[in-house]
């Protein structure tokens, strides 16, 4: 069935268009959770016409496909687990529409966010998804996992900001869901569906964005705190206001001390948490919101707060956030990053069990993210590849989720499912939510070939 399957690949496609050496297809076996495995070929999709090829010499061989963009998600979506032929989307890279007068811009999957913030930025606009990865990660792979940023807390996360999509679904056929105007209520909402749905029910070939425009001006402020219960007072304190920011950052004394050695940077001694603050506007006097947000952020655990005016001022204040990556790198090469949410109200409970966790299993635990929508990242400095820690790091991420739902918060705020967190997804979604799922994903994809082994708890095992 392979053979007859590869064979017909190559009568499909151009010489340049396909690999099927293992040698070829060993580097498409990847993403960013660092996990591999081999695909028995890969095709590289030009158009529209040879996603539905694709799809449709899937369909009639039964043979898996996974579709690929840039490979920087971080759970494992974008792995191959059962072989078969990864479908990379990464040279469709057309901006096919850009309408100003409507806000809209049309593209296809393959095309970097950076690349349509900078075409959006010449017209005065700008798209709000702002991944961390956005110089590098394609609006497919945006599209696939919901990716949202720190500006997601004003402006939405992709879901908000994409109006229609065109996709092609598990048998091959064509689907065009959503519209090209900012209201439309006519059919299910297919949009939001296939988006964050990790290509498990279809491959998107086209999307329509909203644009936003471009605000006058930005400020951002910074403050450090005594302690996390004091932060998470002012970040409850800050999502009150009647402005919303569109970032509010936290990082706690964990992160801090790391900074501190690693960077060398002049930190207050005390600080236990720190947050960031930027606020926009149509005005250049941004004097009422700052002032508002100095206020939200006074209370007894506040040790400095500080506010830049020009463009040197707030590169200053944001390097110490920016400095945190490398720091983690050099203490640690391989680590687990996981995204979770929870209320705000419950920041404090989940940071401080977060602790309480480092302790039971000895491992070092560094917070940080988005507080003003409860996304936060927790770090586990452990390398989960490691036979022995590995296990140590699956039970404390058990006990973590645990806590998480018990919080009412959500296991996955931005980056998605895949692999990483499928065996835990049934402890937020119930067993009637579940079926469901699965079977709209039987209505989309009736062989079960679009990136299988993912997003539903299964029994497949990867190394």
């Amino acid at each position: 069935m392979l053979d007859a399957f590869i064979t017909k690949l190559k009568q499909s496609f151009a010489p340049n268009q396909f690999y099927t050496d293992p040698a070829d297809c060993w580097v498409y076996g990847y993403d960013n959770s660092r996990r591999h495995a081999l695909a028995d070929a890969v095709v590289f999709a030009l158009s529209h016409e040879d996603i539905v090829k694709a799809v449709k010499l899937c369909y009639e061989f039964g043979i898996p496909l996974t579709a690929r963009g840039r490979a920087s998600g971080t759970t494992g979506a974008a792995i191959p687990i059962q072989g078969g032929l990864v479908l990379s989307l990464e040279r469709m890279q057309k901006i096919i529409a850009l309408d100003v007068a409507n806000r809209v811009m049309v593209v296809e999957p393959g095309v970097l966010n950076s690349h349509v913030q900078a075409i959006a930025k010449q017209a005065g606009f700008f798209w709000p998804p702002d991944p961390t990865s956005s110089a590098y990660c394609s609006i497919g792979g945006n599209l696939s996992c919901n990716a949202a940023g720190p500006r997601s807390l004003k402006y939405g996360t992709t879901r908000e900001n994409t109006l229609g999509l065109t996709a092609v679904i598990g048998n091959g056929d064509t689907i065009e869901c959503g519209v090209y105007t900012t209201k439309g209520v006519v059919g299910y909402d297919l949009t939001r569906l296939l988006i964050g749905s990790e290509g498990t029910l279809g491959i998107i070939s086209k999307a329509i964005l909203k644009l936003t425009p471009l605000p006058h001006t930005k400020r951002t402020m910074r403050a450090f705190y005594r302690d996390i219960e004091a932060a998470a007072q002012a970040i409850t304190q800050i999502m009150s206001q009647p402005i919303t920011p569109c970032g509010c950052e936290f990082i706690d004394g964990n992160a801090i001390h790391m900074i501190r050695k690693h960077a060398n940077a002049d930190l207050p001694e005390e600080a236990g948490s720190m947050i960031m603050i930027e606020v926009d506007g149509s005005s250049e006097d941004l004097s009422a919101d700052i002032a508002l947000m100095q206020k939200a952020c006074q209370n007894d655990g506040l040790i400095s707060w500080a506010c830049a005016h020009t463009a040197a001022e707030t590169d200053k204040l944001w390097a110490i956030r920016k400095s945190l990556s490398q720091a983690l790198r050099s203490l640690s090469p391989y680590k687990i990053n996981e995204d979770v949410v929870v209320p705000l109200s419950h920041i404090p409970a989940l940071l401080n069990y977060t602790q309480e966790l480092a302790k039971t299993y000895d491992i070092t635990i560094v917070n940080f993210g988005h507080a003003g929508n409860g996304n936060i990242h927790v770090n586990l400095l452990i390398d989960p590849f490691d036979p022995t820690l590995g296990s140590k790091a699956k039970a404390c991420l058990n006990q973590l989720f645990d806590k998480v739902i018990a919080l009412q918060g959500s296991l996955s705020g931005e980056h998605g499912v895949g692999i990483e967190k499928r065996d835990f997804v049934s402890k937020e979604i119930s067993p009637a939510s579940m079926k469901l799922m699965q079977q709209i994903k039987a209505q989309f994809d009736p062989k079960h070939i679009l990136n299988p082994g993912k997003f539903f708890p299964n029994k497949d095992i990867i190394t």
